[in-house]
């Protein structure tokens, strides 16, 4: 994608109004490499590659979370200077984010490149993911790990209704 498209999408995701609208402009505009049906995305910014992000059914993201398809580190090790002597080139990482359906992801998350997450899904806010999540988890932290089921986690909210 060009800059100046991405700009042009930026702008519209900042400015559309809620977060099925925006979910909703990115399936119709083919943004994402993948996005199902009923899907919410809060966030108002779109991943460095959004080609390589890939949202299941029934997925609600709340706002602030970050999708991290790529890194720069490259930069960093190629500007070294044992690996400039020595010729070594370091090349740009990118990776899909996949999501899978009945996912919610809680305010301020991360997502890093090269990530599955699960079915039936629910990851507490401020979260860093920096591995794959099994399905029918409930997961938070920094990194994140699974604290409990997606099913004891059912269980537990219909008690309280």
């Amino acid at each position: 994608m060009n800059k100046y498209r991405r700009t042009l999408y930026s702008i519209i995701m900042y400015l559309l109004p809620s977060g099925v609208k925006r979910a909703s402009f990115i399936k119709r505009t083919k943004l994402f490499g993948a996005i199902g049906e009923n899907v919410m995305l809060q966030p108002r910014s779109l991943p460095y590659n959004p080609e390589l992000c890939f949202l299941g059914d029934n997925v609600r993201v709340a706002s602030g979370v970050e999708f991290i398809t790529h890194d720069v580190v490259h930069r960093v090790l190629n500007n070294l200077p044992e690996f400039q002597e020595s010729g070594t080139v370091f090349k740009e990482k990118f990776g899909e984010i996949h999501i899978g359906n009945n996912v919610f992801i809680g305010a301020n998350t991360i997502i890093m490149y090269g990530v599955n997450v699960g079915s039936n899904v629910i990851i507490g806010a401020g979260s860093i993911i920096v591995k794959d999540i099994p399905d029918n988890s409930v997961c938070a932290g920094a990194p994140c790990r699974r604290i409990g089921s997606f099913d004891d986690f059912v269980k537990k909210r219909r008690l309280v209704e």
